[in-house]
C-alpha cells in the first residue's frame, strides 16, 4: 500500500490524542450538514419557484423549468470532483480541516447566488454565473457528507455506529425544513411581485450567518481516533483516489448503487413533487399550500432517520436496507394513482410515506458507506460512492421525472423509481453485512 510520510498537523499518539465528546460529535456533524443541506435545498426550491422566471428568457414555462433544473443538475457533476478533492485532503491532512474548507466553499457559493443580477439585467451571463455558483455548491457538498459521516462513525462505540451515523443524515431533513420554511414565510409576508423582485434572495444571504456558526462549531473539534491511528502507523495513502480504484473498486461500485435509490426517491419527493404539485399542468396547488404539505412529510423523514439507525445496529445494515428498498419498489408502482389522485389527503399521505421511506433508506448510509472502506482511504471512498450515486440518480431525477410525466403520464415516474430501486436491491444482495466491520 502506498503511504505518505509528512506529519499531520493534528496528529498525536492515538493513546494521547484528545477525544471528541458525544455532544461535540452530535453538534458538529449535525450543524454542519444542516447548513450544507440548507444551502443545497434553498437552490432546489428556488430552481422550481424563482429561477425559471429570473435567469432565463421569457417564453415556454416548461422549457424554462427544464433549463432551471438543468442548472440544478450541475452540482451533481461537481460533487464527485469535490469528493475526490476534499477526500484527498481528508485522508491526507485530516477530517477536521477538510470539513472547514468544504463548508466555506459551499457557503460562499450560496451567498453569491443571493446577489446575482437576473437575465433582464445582464442577459446570457446571468445563467452562466448561476451555473458557476451551482458548481461551487456541488464542489463543497461533495466534500461535506463524507467528512461528517466519518466524524460521527469514527467517534462512535462499535455497537452504535449506525445510530451515530444518523447524526449527519439528520442534517438533510433539518436543512430542508428550514430552507423551505423560510421560503414559505417569505411567501406569506410578501406578494408574488415582491418575492420575485428581491424576497427570494433572503434565504441565500442568511446562509452567511449560518456558515459562521458552523465554522465556530467545527473549529473546536479534535481529529478522529481512527485517523490519528493511521497517522501514528504512517499508513496514509499518497493518492487516496488512485488507491480506492486499485484496491477497493468493488466496494466503490456496490456503495454507489446501494445509494442510488435513496437519491432518486428523495429528489422525486422534493424537487419533482414541488414542481408537479404547483404546476398548472400538474396538480395546480398553491405554492404555500404545497410547501406546508412538504414540511409535514419532512417531519416523518426526520423521525424515520434515527429509527433506521437503531434498526441497522440491531438487525444489520443489509437486512434493514433490503426491506426498505423492497418497500420503495412497491411505493414506486403505486406513485401514479396515489400522487395523481389530486386530493389533499392523498397528497399529504403520499408525501408522508415517501419521505418516511427516505428516512429509512438514508439513515443507515452514514454507517454503511464508511464501513466499506479502510481508514486510509475512507474519506475518499465513502465520498466518491455517495456523490457518484448523486450524479447517476439525483442529478437527472427531477428532469427525467418532469419529462416522463409530461410525455407519458405520472405512472411512468413511479416505474422509473421502481427500476432504480431494483438496481439498489441487486447491489444489496451482492454485498455483505458490515455491522461487525472495524473502523480502526
Amino acid at each position: 500500500m502506498a503511504v505518505g510520510h509528512a506529519p499531520a498537523p493534528d496528529a498525536e499518539s492515538s493513546d494521547q490524542a484528545p477525544r471528541n465528546s458525544t455532544r461535540q460529535v452530535v453538534v458538529a456533524s449535525l450543524a454542519g450538514t444542516s447548513i450544507e443541506f440548507y444551502d443545497f435545498y434553498v437552490y432546489a426550491t428556488a430552481a422550481v419557484l424563482v429561477f425559471p422566471h429570473m435567469f432565463f428568457p421569457a417564453g415556454d414555462a416548461t422549457a424554462a423549468t427544464l433549463q432551471s433544473l438543468a442548472t440544478f443538475a450541475i452540482a451533481f457533476v461537481a460533487r464527485p470532483l469535490g469528493s475526490a478533492l476534499f477526500g484527498h485532503f481528508g485522508d491526507r491532512i485530516g477530517r477536521k480541516s477538510t470539513l472547514v474548507a468544504s463548508l466555506l466553499t459551499m457557503g460562499i457559493s450560496t451567498v453569491v447566488i443571493g446577489v446575482l443580477p437576473g437575465y433582464e439585467q445582464i442577459g446570457i451571463v446571468a445563467p452562466l454565473l448561476l451555473a458557476l455558483c451551482r458548481f461551487g455548491q456541488g464542489l463543497g457538498l461533495g466534500g461535506e457528507w463524507g467528512g461528517a459521516a466519518l466524524l460521527a462513525t469514527e467517534n462512535a462505540p462499535p455497537n452504535r455506529r449506525a445510530f451515530f451515523g444518523t447524526f449527519p443524515q439528520l442534517g438533510a431533513p433539518i436543512g430542508f425544513f428550514f430552507a423551505n420554511g423560510l421560503f414559505l414565510l417569505l411567501s406569506e409576508v410578501m406578494d408574488d411581485q415582491t418575492f420575485l423582485a428581491w424576497g427570494w434572495r433572503v434565504p441565500f444571504l442568511v446562509s452567511a450567518a449560518l456558515v459562521a456558526v458552523g465554522l465556530w462549531v467545527r473549529l473546536t473539534l479534535h481529529e478522529t481516533p481512527a485517523f490519528a491511528k493511521v497517522v501514528e502507523r504512517d499508513e496514509r495513502a499518497k493518492v487516496p483516489l488512485a488507491q480506492v480504484f486499485r484496491t477497493d473498486f468493488k466496494a466503490l461500485v456496490l456503495g454507489t448503487f446501494i445509494m442510488l435509490a435513496t437519491y432518486v426517491l428523495f429528489y422525486l419527493m422534493t424537487v419533482f413533487s414541488l414542481s408537479y404539485g404547483t404546476a398548472k399542468t400538474g396538480l395546480g396547488y398553491d405554492r404555500s399550500a404545497f410547501l406546508v404539505m412538504l414540511l409535514i412529510g419532512v417531519v416523518f423523514f426526520a423521525l424515520a432517520t434515527p429509527v433506521a439507525g437503531v434498526l441497522a445496529d440491531r438487525y444489520g445494515r443489509r437486512s434493514t436496507l433490503l426491506v426498505t428498498t423492497a418497500a420503495i419498489i412497491v411505493f414506486g408502482l403505486l406513485l401514479g394513482p396515489w400522487f395523481g389522485a389530486n386530493s389533499t389527503v392523498a397528497t399529504v399521505s403520499f408525501l408522508v410515506v415517501g419521505l418516511g421511506l427516505m428516512g429509512m433508506t438514508f439513515g443507515p448510509m452514514g454507517a454503511v458507506l464508511p464501513e466499506l472502506f479502510p481508514t486510509a482511504v475512507r474519506y475518499t471512498g465513502a465520498s466518491v460512492a455517495y456523490n457518484v450515486a448523486g450524479l447517476l440518480g439525483a442529478s437527472v431525477a427531477p428532469y427525467i421525472a418532469t419529462w416522463l410525466a409530461s410525455s407519458y403520464g405520472l405512472g411512468w415516474v413511479g416505474v422509473y423509481l421502481a427500476a432504480m430501486a431494483s438496481i439498489t436491491l441487486l447491489a444489496l444482495l451482492l454485498s455483505k453485512e458490515t455491522k461487525q466491520s472495524s473502523l480502526d
